[in-house]
C-alpha cells in the first residue's frame, strides 16, 4: 500500500539545489503521469453521468440536450486538455452532480480532512519515534517483546477494521465514552468538535504508527552499536543524553522517509475512515462523487490525493539531507 521504506540517493551535481529542482521536475512529471490514469480511469466508470442527474425516467432528447451542457458529448482528448488546462489555472470545472464550482464543493471537505491529518500526525509521529527508540535502548527486554507483538498485530489490521474496533469498545456496545459518528456541521470548523474527532484521528494514529515505530527501533538498534555512542557511553554521559542527543539524531534519518510515506498514506487511507465515521471530509465527498458519477469532483480529489505523496516524498528527501550529515556533505 505505498509504506515501505525509499532509500534515498541523491545525485551530486548542483547541490542541494540542483537535488530540489531535479525532484520538483520529477514530481511534475509524475502528476501528469497521474492526471491520465485518473482521467482515464473516471472514463471507464460504468454509467451516465446525465443519467445518474436526470434520473432513470429521463428522455433520450434530454440526456443529450444535458450531455451537450456538460461538455460530454466532446471528444476524450478534447476533455482531458480542457480539464488539465482549467485545473492548471485553479479552475477544474463545475460539479456535475449540483452545479458549484468544484473548488467551492470541496473546500470544506479538504479542511475538515486536512485538520484530521494534521491531529493525526502530531500525535502518531511522537508516539512511534518514542516507541520505536525505548524499544531499541531496551532490546529483547520485556518492553521490547510486548511492543513488537502490539505493533504487529496493529500492522496486521486494515484501517477500517480498527476503526470499527474503536467504535465497538469505545462507541456503542462496550462503552459509550465518546460519539461512534464524527459528524461536524456544515460550515463550522471542525477543531470546535475535538470530542468527535477523538475516534477517527486514534484509527489513523493506530494504523500508521506500527511502521514508523519498527523502522525507528531497527534505525537505533543500528545506531546504539555504533563506536561513537559507545564513546560517549564511556565518557559517562547519562542514558537519556546518550539516546536523545547523540542516537536519536543519527537514527531518526531512515524514519523520516517512513513518516512521509505514511503520511501520504493517511491522504489515501483516510479515505475509508472517514466514510466508518461518516466525518464529512474528502472521503465522503469521493464516494459521494464515485456514486454520482461526477467526474470533475473524481478527477480533482485523485489529482490532489497524488499531489500529496509528490510533496510529502519531496520534503522527507530535503529533510533527510538536512538531518544527516553524511548526505548533507554529498548534495
Amino acid at each position: 500500500m505505498g509504506r515501505s521504506p525509499l532509500r534515498l540517493r541523491p545525485a551530486l551535481p548542483g547541490g542541494l539545489g540542483g537535488f530540489v529542482l531535479r525532484r520538483v521536475l520529477l514530481g511534475l512529471l509524475t502528476l501528469f503521469v497521474v492526471s491520465l490514469v485518473v482521467f482515464a480511469a473516471t472514463q471507464a466508470l460504468p454509467g451516465d453521468a446525465a443519467r445518474a442527474i436526470l434520473g432513470r425516467n429521463a428522455t433520450p432528447a434530454s440526456l443529450a440536450t444535458l450531455r451537450a451542457q456538460l461538455h460530454l458529448n466532446r471528444p476524450v482528448t478534447e476533455q482531458y486538455t480542457q480539464w488539465l488546462g482549467g485545473l492548471l489555472t485553479g479552475n477544474p470545472g463545475q460539479s456535475l452532480a449540483t452545479g458549484e464550482p468544484v473548488t467551492k464543493l470541496i473546500g470544506k471537505p479538504i479542511e475538515n480532512s486536512a485538520f484530521l491529518m494534521m491531529l493525526a500526525a502530531i500525535v502518531s509521529i511522537p508516539l512511534s519515534i518514542v516507541v520505536g527508540s525505548v524499544a531499541a535502548r531496551r532490546r529483547d527486554r520485556p518492553f521490547d517483546h510486548a511492543a513488537s507483538i502490539v505493533l504487529l498485530s496493529l500492522a496486521a489490521l486494515p484501517e477500517f477494521v480498527v476503526a470499527i474496533a474503536l467504535v465497538v469498545l469505545l462507541g456503542t456496545t462496550v462503552t459509550q465514552l465518546l460519539p461512534a459518528v464524527s459528524l461536524v456541521p456544515p460550515g463550522d470548523a471542525p477543531w470546535k468538535h475535538l470530542n468527535e474527532l477523538v475516534l477517527p484521528c486514534a484509527a489513523l494514529v493506530l494504523a500508521v504508527s506500527p511502521y514508523v515505530a519498527r523502522i525507528m527501533r531497527a534505525s537505533m538498534v543500528e545506531v546504539l552499536e555504533s563506536d561513537y555512542v559507545e564513546m560517549a557511553q564511556l565518557k559517562g554521559l547519562p542514558e537519556r543524553v546518550v539516546l536523545w542527543r547523540h542516537a536519536l539524531p543519527n537514527g531518526i534519518a531512515p524514519a523520516i522517509q517512513v513518516i512521509a510515506l505514511n503520511l501520504a498514506y493517511l491522504a489515501g487511507g483516510i479515505v475509508v475512515v472517514e466514510r466508518v465515521f461518516d466525518y464529512p471530509g474528502i472521503g465522503s465527498a469521493f464516494v459521494d462523487a464515485v456514486a454520482n458519477r461526477d467526474l470533475p469532483v473524481v478527477q480533482t480529489l485523485g489529482i490532489l490525493i497524488a499531489g500529496v505523496y509528490v510533496f510529502l516524498n519531496l520534503a522527507a528527501d530535503v529533510a533527510t539531507i538536512l538531518v544527516s550529515p553524511r548526505l548533507r556533505t554529498s548534495v
